[in-house]
């Protein structure tokens, strides 16, 4: 036997691999993350410090010195939340955060109940998001106060526009806002520590204290209350998770850099800035913001104080685009788990999931006319969504440690039941104390979103069971079929018409409703002397109609149950320009509507470039 040699081949070496391949430059990186993932969590800083000095503020200046303790308390939260949805990035790397942790570990339903809390969250947090941005735009000038709700949907607009191009796109977009910010407040905090007292306090001259009386002690209400009105400065941090398949690869080490960058920029700013409250003794006062103070008592009443009045503003109505980085991807894991319309699970190009970001607009939209751009009407709703899904998502990985069991599983189970205690708590007190203020509304959306969602699963159920979706089907066996042809005249259209249509069936017949007894005529005529072999049926109709004579013929041939299949193929043109689809005359769009509404036939459009 002889051998079979084959020349040896010198390879040429491979360029070298940059690790951003086509579709992996449209994902983000870990600062991309934190420009595009955690702008609602960075513009928390705006409004959780006040949050908790507003409700402290009910037991005066004794109060206010609890500040300090309840931001640290809520840090403390922080660090539990990033050290666990740290290990959901690692144990869920395809996205859903909550939703996915419930629903391997919880049930259906639970992750339902999750998916439906992080929907209402994320759209709120659009609305809070821009109508507060608004608010300190209107604020500045108040001129612009009367068209507000034209602002918000121009800001909406601007960044559903920006998050269609793709969301490294719209990360690349708002990095500089972003840094602007975090370095502005970063400055109020090292700059004010080193300051005995306050630079200026012209910010707050004039303006009425909101500061009541001073008591001698504070309850374990007024705390919890400031504790659950400042884990508000908490919402965002669940994003990174639910948007893992964003990130490039290595997506999850990126996404859990991310997410601890996010935690550790946050806890220092929320702690930084209670430390300056207590240290310039700075009280709640009527049309200025406790962040404005603090600017103003570190950096004076000049160009750093109305730099950071200017770069809050515009992250506060860019921090809406958290919402757009997270939310799609979860409508496109629940469009993929059959109980959203599986629209949301397609991609275009760029990697952008576009249904679910023209969804998120439209809602978000609505919300904000609905709301006449007022954020006060909004907030009592805010963050209880959110808090559900922490808590659903801690427990979730209470039952995952207990599962898996890997190294120090009970350490990292019970750091989880912490946050879940911690978690659960905050969406109590939040709940119970912003019921009777619009959080009922909350109450009765989850449960409905529930059902939706369930409704949407059933119809895919029943439309899999029709399909025979999972089974073997039967042999294959021939079936007798027709095509029917409607034709008004005999052209180029009419002729690949029909011989599409012999391809088609074992029988092909052409159509003409009769309008015009002398054009029908004229038809006939040509017919016979083109002679393609197909017979031409008249259906007489006095009353100048198009789709119901079609309709009658095409059942009526049923009834006879002489074919086993009725196919109608229209031909009809497609323009070369969009703008001559306005001297179309729609005759193909009419016959499909009529027939795909009132008989079983099979509707085949076959369109003719020009």
């Amino acid at each position: 036997m002889s051998e079979l040699t084959t020349p040896a081949v010198t390879a040429e070496p491979a360029p070298p691999d940059t690790g951003v391949g086509p579709d992996e430059c449209h994902r983000l990186t870990v600062l991309g993350g934190l420009s595009a993932l955690s702008l609602d969590a960075m513009a928390s800083v705006a409004y959780g410090p006040e949050s908790i000095v507003l409700v402290l503020a009910a037991a005066g200046g004794y109060g206010l010195g609890f500040t300090l303790p309840v931001t640290v308390a809520i840090a403390v939260l922080l660090a539990v939340l990033v050290a666990s949805y740290r290990q959901v990035i690692a144990a869920f790397p395809d996205g859903g955060g909550s939703y996915a942790v419930a629903k391997a570990h919880l049930g259906r339903r639970t992750a339902l109940t999750a998916a439906a809390s992080l929907v209402i969250d994320y759209v709120l947090n659009v609305a809070v998001s821009v109508t507060a941005g608004v608010a300190a735009l209107t604020s500045a000038v108040p001129g612009l106060y009367d068209d507000r709700v034209w602002l918000c949907l121009g800001v909406l607009a601007l960044v559903t526009a920006v998050n269609l191009r793709g969301i490294a796109e719209s990360a690349r977009w708002f990095l500089a806002p972003t840094a602007v910010f975090v370095l502005s407040i970063l400055a109020i905090i090292v700059v004010g520590l080193f300051r005995d007292a306050p630079a200026s306090t012209a910010a707050a001259a004039g303006h009425a204290s909101v500061l009541s009386d001073n008591a001698t002690a504070v309850g374990a209400l007024l705390l919890l209350k400031a504790f659950a009105a400042g884990c508000s400065a908490l919402t965002g941090v669940e994003a990174v998770a639910n948007a893992v398949p964003s990130f490039r690869a290595p997506g999850v080490k990126r996404a859990q850099h991310t997410e601890v960058a996010l935690g550790a920029l946050l806890g220092v700013m929320l702690i930084g800035l209670a430390v300056l409250i207590g240290r310039f003794h700075l009280q709640p006062v009527e049309g200025v913001t406790v962040l404005a103070q603090l600017a103003d008592a570190s950096l004076g009443h000049g160009v750093g104080f109305y730099l950071v009045q200017c770069a809050t503003v515009v992250l506060l109505g860019l921090a809406a685009n958290t919402s757009f980085g997270g939310l799609p991807v979860l409508l496109h894991l629940l469009a993929r788990d059959n109980h959203l319309p599986h629209v949301f699970s397609l991609r275009a190009d760029r990697q952008v999931h576009r249904h679910g970001v023209l969804f998120l607009a439209v809602v978000s939209g609505v919300l904000l006319v609905g709301s006449g751009g007022d954020v006060n009407s909004l907030v009592p709703l805010f963050a209880i969504g959110v808090f559900v899904g922490f808590t659903i998502c801690q427990v979730g990985m209470v039952r995952h440690w207990s599962h898996e069991r890997p190294v120090r599983w009970r350490a990292k189970a019970a750091l989880n039941g912490f946050g879940a205690l911690l978690t659960g708590t905050a969406a109590l007190v939040v709940t119970g104390t912003r019921f009777t203020e619009g959080a009922w509304g909350i109450c009765l959306a989850l449960p409905l979103l529930v059902l939706l969602f369930e409704a949407v699963h059933r119809s895919y159920a029943r439309i899999g069971e029709h399909l025979g979706l999972g089974r073997i089907p039967g042999p294959l066996t021939p079936q007798r079929s027709l095509v029917v042809v409607p034709v008004t005249a005999i052209t180029r259209l009419t002729r690949d018409g029909l011989s599409a249509a012999l391809s088609l069936g074992d029988e092909v017949l052409a159509v003409t409703v009769v309008h015009d007894r002398i054009a029908t005529d004229a038809l006939r005529r040509d017919w016979e002397l083109w002679q393609p072999g197909v017979p031409l049926l008249e259906i007489e109709d006095g009353h100048r109609r198009l789709g119901p004579p079609i309709v009658a013929l095409v059942n009526r041939l049923a009834a006879e149950r002489a074919y086993d299949r009725l196919t109608v193929l229209i031909p009809e043109v497609e323009p070369a320009r969009p703008w001559q689809r306005a001297l179309q005359n729609r005759r193909g769009a009419v016959i499909d509507r009529a027939l795909r509404r009132h008989t079983d036939a099979v509707v085949c459009r076959l369109r003719m470039r020009m």
